[in-house]
């Protein structure tokens, strides 16, 4: 993996002190950041003889293609990207990095919608003992409070990004001019045109959640990155990808199980990606008595009910899981019950393979303990039944 250094690395490395310090500052991140959307920093040497960092390899290029008016990406596309970098840089913020040149060259594309955050040299980094350089970005995609030096938060992150989304949903920047100087005061200074007047097929509400992004006053903006990526992630689900289920959704779908409030969001990612979706219609059955399986099924969205040779055991709401006692016994298990969606539905199936293949040793254990949990519950809720029967 040595041979795999960015050009970018060997070019900082060639223009004196502050790129060094940019050098310094992305080593420093090896092993610190470990987010599905983050590109992997895998070694770093720093020496008088020879200096160089070993990144992951995301072979799909970069955004910048993607923000010509000719080449655009489809409107679902870029708000799922929008999503994702959220996810990214509220991690690194949490980790104590802002990173402050969010830009669409940093941005790189592993395939699809799956991208990856690059490039952390500018970064910010909280508590750290190397030098930071305060003028430091891409001029065209920094916040008004970057442009003038202030204290920077992940706000001015959340402003660059905004830039991108707009950039890449519209074929234009936000500020355009002839000038450092006259760019500078649009910045700082001026609301850019509304998206719609430069691509008229874009959700009204599209244009009010860039705006409030790229508003002037960081206390303006989203409170926090959870929040604008909620609002990116609503806007996904009324766009014409809604028969597919797009990450974003699925994220936020688990995201809100209360059997999984313990788990990482790198973790959750984990199951977003090794899970098999569906949007189910109301009365269908997914599983059935007596059929081998050992999968596991989690219910994000909607109702389902649970049978015993036609008589009614259980229903079961959005959070809930089911399937669970295959999975834990492994293959030759026959399932129990049938499991029939009473309305429209959204399952994640998890094939106990698929799990012990691709997903950490710590997200499995939790796994477990969380069914435990469940099964626990179940045991108590059977219990006080047969109390009520019995009495």
């Amino acid at each position: 993996m040595r041979d795999d250094i960015t050009r970018h690395t060997k070019a900082r490395l060639q223009r004196g002190k502050p790129a060094r310090t940019q050098f310094l500052n992305e080593a420093s991140l090896v092993g610190k950041l470990s987010h599905p959307h983050i590109v992997t920093l895998l070694d770093a040497v720093v020496s008088e003889e020879a200096s160089y960092i070993a990144l992951e390899y995301v072979p799909g290029g970069n955004l910048v293609p993607f923000t010509h008016p000719q080449k655009l990406l489809p409107v679902e596309h870029a708000i799922e990207i929008g999503f994702k970098c959220c996810g990214a840089l509220d991690y690194a913020y949490r980790a104590g990095i802002i990173h402050r040149d969010i830009k669409p060259a940093n941005i790189l594309i592993a395939q699809g919608t799956e991208i990856k955050v690059a490039d952390f040299g500018a970064a910010f980094l909280q508590q750290s003992d190397v030098t930071q350089i305060v003028d430091i970005g891409s001029p065209a995609y920094m916040s008004p409070e970057q442009i003038v030096a202030q204290k920077l938060g992940p706000k001015s992150d959340m402003f660059s990004l905004a830039v991108v989304l707009y950039l890449l949903l519209t074929g234009q920047r936000p500020f355009v001019a002839k000038t450092a100087a006259e760019l500078v005061n649009k910045i700082r200074l001026e609301d850019p045109a509304p998206m719609r007047s430069l691509r008229k097929e874009l959700p009204e509400e599209l244009d009010r959640v860039i705006a409030r992004a790229l508003a002037k006053k960081p206390e303006e903006r989203y409170p926090t990155w959870a929040e604008f990526a909620l609002e990116l992630a609503k806007l996904g689900r009324l766009s014409v990808y809604q028969q597919s289920i797009p990450d974003s959704e699925k994220f936020g779908h688990l995201r809100e199980m209360p059997m999984l409030q313990s788990f990482s969001d790198p973790d959750i990612w984990e199951l977003v990606h090794t899970g098999r979706w569906q949007r189910l219609p109301a009365h269908q059955a997914i599983l059935r008595e007596g059929e081998d399986g050992e999968s596991l099924f989690l219910l994000t969205r909607g109702e389902v009910k649970v049978t015993k040779q036609g008589r009614l055991l259980n229903v079961l709401r959005t959070g809930e899981c089911f399937g669970e006692m295959s999975y834990i016994k492994g293959s030759g298990t026959p399932r129990q019950a049938t499991v029939e969606s009473m309305t429209e539905v959204v399952v994640v199936e998890f094939a106990r393979d698929a799990i012990e293949k691709s997903v950490n040793a710590a997200c499995r254990l939790n796994i477990v303990l969380a069914l435990l949990n469940t099964l626990v519950d179940r045991l108590a809720m059977a219990d006080a039944r047969i109390s009520r029967i019995i009495n």
